[in-house]
């Protein structure tokens, strides 16, 4: 369970748009000759069951809708039936251009692990491979974690860790020195997404405090790296993991340290250096999707999973450090115990959108955070027995408008728009669904 151990199938989501037309949104009033986003293809992507109804390990299947059926609830979309198989042999991630006529992915596991390919998006479940590749797995291991900065379709950022060893690891009887740390070795890989190479990567181990790392407490996974607004640093999420010093046993049940980031010079990727925050006390790598957000005030926000305390949204200032002044406590927000995000999204002007679960269970829910704030309303939606957004991965901010894919798994759905602003709930497409699969986003 991604609450609790390591999973390490990736999902991921998709944005695609189409190109313009000559007449207004109805509903958010934008004009295509300004707004390129005002029409656009809405893809729905859907996770097929492996072994277990809604582990989502037998890959990911994708489709595109224009945004007039996407919002219309008289039109069925089967991505099951009609999409395309993402290349990938357990569950894709897959990333989009900001124009969505470009869907970018690297392939998880298998023969083509850590394959990039780059796909043209042609509409319904239409999607031709271009003649473009390149593989990083010698660098980022063939299960890489990745996502595309939002820096105009330009980078993407591919992290990975290897497991963590102990400094005095031996093969022989007894130990070569004393106990010091446990610690991987980290990659940070940049790919330039339009001339399809490397541009660069370093490789180096991440040390905690020397006392942190005594009790056994190490970074077991990288995720979810996001820009700056000087674009000058990555912040990149967390996953810590404690093992027992004496046996190098991970633990399940620790006191956990403050959230921390990793945060290198970009574009360099050189200089790592660990912030802790003191109001967060769980990770921030996410799960399957973006993690962190720059907001229009300028800082990056940042959700906590395996919190403790609940979860918590974050601040990083521009000084690229956590403003522990900066409370912002779901569960007290909710009024209710053991918050944990699975997805969430910035909107704009301060709004967000998370969808998480409550009191150690997977059901799920979808609320509007307002980031200054610091409130939390859940979204009146028609909760269901079996929605699990533990896998989800994209949620599509377009315009004033918050798409979502709401299926139970193995029933049927719908998309819901949520207009940022007003709040205001309108039931789109239906989803339909097949036995053990979900649909995990709209891009």
């Amino acid at each position: 369970m991604r609450k609790q151990g390591l999973n390490l199938s990736l999902l991921a989501g998709l944005l695609m748009t189409v190109a313009l037309t000559g007449c207004k949104d109805s509903n958010t009033g934008t004009d295509p000759e300004t707004d390129p986003n005002a029409d656009r293809w809405i893809t729905v992507a859907g996770a097929l069951m492996g072994t277990t109804p809604g582990d989502g390990n037998g890959g990911t299947m994708v489709y595109s809708v224009s945004k007039e059926d996407a919002k219309n609830p008289n039109v069925s979309i089967s991505v099951y039936d009609n999409g395309f198989g993402v290349k990938s042999t357990r569950t894709a991630r897959l990333q989009a251009s900001e124009d969505g006529k470009t869907l970018f992915n690297i392939a998880y596991n298998g023969d083509n692990g850590g394959e990039f390919a780059r796909y043209k998006v042609e509409g319904a479940g239409k999607y031709t491979q271009e003649d473009v590749t390149v593989n990083i797995s010698q660098y980022a291991s063939a299960t890489p974690r990745w996502v595309k900065l939002f820096d105009g379709d330009k980078t993407g950022i591919a992290v990975n860790v290897t497991t963590p060893t102990a400094n005095n690891a031996s093969s022989g009887p007894t130990p070569s020195a004393p106990f010091a740390y446990f610690r991987g070795t980290a990659t940070i890989l940049a790919l330039n997404l339009q001339d399809v190479l490397i541009t660069g990567y370093k490789q180096y181990q991440i040390p905690l405090t020397a006392a942190e790392e005594l009790q056994g407490h190490t970074i077991f996974r990288l995720d979810a790296p996001v820009l700056n607004k000087a674009q000058n640093k990555l912040i990149v999420g967390t996953w810590m993991q404690k093992r027992n010093p004496a046996t190098g046993t991970t633990e399940s049940n620790f006191t956990r340290l403050g959230s921390k980031a990793v945060i290198v010079d970009y574009p360099s990727l050189e200089n790592p250096k660990v912030i802790t925050s003191t109001v967060g006390f769980g990770d921030n790598s996410g799960y399957r999707s973006h993690n962190s957000f720059l907001a229009d005030d300028g800082n990056i926000y940042q959700a906590t999973q395996r919190d403790s305390k609940g979860s918590h949204i974050l601040r990083i200032n521009q000084s690229n450090e956590y403003d522990n002044s900066y409370v912002f406590s779901l569960d007290a927000a909710l009024g209710v115990k053991n918050v944990y995000v699975d997805c969430w999204k910035y909107a704009g002007n301060g709004i967000a959108y998370a969808l998480y679960s409550q009191d150690g269970s997977d059901q799920g829910y979808v609320a509007r955070l307002d980031l200054n704030a610091k409130t939390a309303t859940k979204v009146d939606l028609p909760y269901e027995d079996g929605l699990d957004f533990g896998q989800y991965q994209g949620i599509l901010v377009s315009g004033d408008e918050v798409y979502i894919a709401f299926t139970p798994v193995g029933k049927d759905g719908n998309i819901y728009i949520i207009n940022r602003t007003s709040g205001a709930v309108t039931k789109g497409a239906k989803l339909v669904n097949k036995a053990g699969n979900h649909y995990i986003g709209i891009f």
